[in-house]
């Protein structure tokens, strides 16, 4: 098994059993599942509107029949999606749907859910970009609500190294960028200068 497959399968289990191909008829679950469904029926009882995201598609389907058992109106965005636009309108002008799920890669650019207070990021991903392009969808201008934002790691699990890397990741760039830094106190003229081409 290749590496990055052995990490994927690290990260699903994480997740939701399902997602390893545990079932077998049994119904299993994970303490982040249980965490999940205690937070969206709080947020959903508080007339909340929760945007989750997930890198699995698969997880996003077992949260979706879920959903489904609870009799919770949600709507579902992935990258296999047709009539995406119309699914971020139905959400937004319809707040019988309290939750909107969203594939964290086809989600990251030009949706507007303002209509949302609430963002669960259900799995972390490596880039912490990606993150916070998928949380500045709700974000956005015409945006009255304050927004909480829950990112869900299990602890002692590659998740949390994960977001240790994410976040050894940002202090670097921050330190790299940072006002006391060269690069920091740079200007856009500055900036100009070392990028431009003159003729020799």
């Amino acid at each position: 098994m290749e590496i990055f497959s052995i990490l994927t399968r690290l990260r699903q289990i994480c997740c939701h059993p399902s997602l390893i191909g545990m079932d077998d008829g049994k119904r299993y679950t994970s303490a982040k599942f249980e965490l999940l469904d205690e937070l969206v029926s709080e947020a959903l009882s508080g007339r909340h509107r929760i945007i989750l995201f997930s890198q699995f598609t698969s997880m996003l389907g077992i949260i979706a029949e879920h959903l489904r058992e609870q009799e919770i109106s949600y709507e579902y965005l992935d990258g296999n999606t047709r009539n995406r636009m119309a699914r971020i309108e139905n959400f937004n002008r319809n707040s019988d749907i309290g939750i909107f799920l969203v594939s964290l890669k086809a989600g990251g650019t030009g949706l507007n859910l303002t209509e949302a207070d609430t963002v669960i990021l259900y799995d972390p991903w490596w880039n912490p970009a990606v993150e916070n392009q998928a949380m500045d969808r709700v974000h956005r201008l015409g945006q009255k609500n304050s927004v909480s934002a829950y990112r869900l790691i299990t602890r002692g699990t590659i998740e949390e190294k994960i977001y240790e890397l994410q976040k050894f990741k940002k202090e670097l760039s921050d330190s790299l960028i940072g006002e006391k830094t060269p690069l920091g106190k740079m200007t856009i003229e500055d900036v100009r200068e070392l990028i431009s081409v003159k003729d020799l």
